[in-house]
């Protein structure tokens, strides 16, 4: 068990309009800290008022990028409840990413007390609008100030929180996407299966050509053939061909294991709809749009939830998805998760952890 201290702020913010939130702009009063190092492992666990890090300009994360980063939410319930969403599938993800970067694993126990601990302590900035919660940003990376390609001897640990409203500005009407076929996001036995920063900072050309052209997003593929489909940059993807619901397997280790992802595949398969999970040819897809067998499409993620695909462009060549409207197992998926996040949809699976 964590001995957390606390130094809590005498100068709370004043909260933004939660009607106005976007997404990740505004921050809660308090963060999350604890040191690593190699003779006292993980310690000094603390809880104090957000505000700027001090950091050597020789810090080893500005120089070899070894850090890593996690995403999840905290939900309001009606009754006030305030509730995670499968914790134990991020902080398991979190310290796949932590071995995949040569970073110290930390305690899962411990990580989710950490997680509810400083929730707790912002509790009153969790939205209770409809739609909106309390975006949750745990990150580690290396604090060594000395340059040498190595891994670092010092770590901090963090968590900040931030109240969000719609990933997209659409909601969850469908998005349009653009094909990316000149620059690639990961490749086998890199790092596309961990939550690092690098990952996103690679994809950042093929973004900025997408949105210059009036796309919410880039549909990734392969980076050997650039032939297979991979993710969209923020979510993982799934196409309804035939009525078969298909998503890229994660066997080649360069697509992010989503926890919504996993969540949907459970989900489908409890009412019966054949999912599969392959090697998804990007020309199978935009076969089966040209001949009306692409039934829809969506993205999977923790910021979006459920995002449906309307469009697809190819170098120009333009593809209607569903006619651009939201299918209806996106919408059904859509629905059932966000329901159990908020508690207005039964919890059969388990999934939800109370913080308070």
């Amino acid at each position: 068990m964590l001995n957390i201290r606390y130094e809590l702020t005498q100068n709370k913010k004043e909260k933004p309009d939660y009607n106005k939130l976007g997404f990740g702009q505004y921050f809660t009063d308090h963060m999350f800290l604890m040191n690593y190092s190699t003779e006292k492992g993980w310690h000094d666990a603390r809880i104090v008022p957000y505000g700027p890090l001090s950091l050597d300009p020789a810090c080893a994360v500005f120089h070899y990028a070894q850090e890593m980063f996690e995403g999840m939410k905290a939900y309001k319930t009606a009754d006030g409840t305030i509730q995670l969403f499968r914790p134990m599938k991020n902080i398991e993800r979190m310290n796949n990413t932590n071995e995949r970067m040569c970073i110290p694993k930390v305690d899962p126990d411990d990580i989710l007390e950490a997680i509810k601990a400083v929730v707790a302590v912002d509790a009153d900035w969790v939205p209770e609008e409809e739609g909106k919660s309390l975006y949750i940003r745990p990150f580690i990376f290396a604090t060594d100030a000395r340059l040498g390609v190595h891994p670092s001897h010092t770590y901090l640990f963090a968590i900040i929180l931030s109240p969000v409203g719609a990933y997209y500005a659409s909601g969850i009407n469908p998005v349009k996407i653009c094909i990316e076929r000149e620059y690639v996001r990961a490749v086998k036995g890199g790092t596309g299966y961990a939550k690092v920063g690098g990952n996103y900072a690679s994809s950042l050309k093929g973004q900025e050509k997408a949105e210059s052209m009036g796309y919410a997003q880039v549909l990734w593929l392969d980076g050997i053939e650039r032939k297979y489909i991979d993710e969209v940059g923020a979510m993982n993807v799934f196409f309804v061909i035939d009525g078969e619901v298909i998503t890229p397997a994660l066997n080649e280790g360069n697509i992010l294991p989503g926890v919504t992802r996993a969540s949907a595949i459970e989900l489908l398969k409890s009412w019966g709809l054949t999912v599969t999970e392959r090697r998804l040819a990007i020309d199978e897809v935009l076969a089966a749009a040209a001949e009306g067998r692409l039934n829809e499409a969506f993205g999977t993620g923790t910021a979006a939830v459920i995002s449906p695909i309307g469009e697809l462009n190819d170098g120009g060549v333009k593809h209607v998805i569903n006619k651009g409207e939201i299918g209806t197992i996106s919408k059904r998926l859509y629905d059932t998760l966000t329901g159990i996040q908020w508690g207005t949809v039964e919890d059969t699976l388990g999934w939800t952890v109370k913080v308070k």
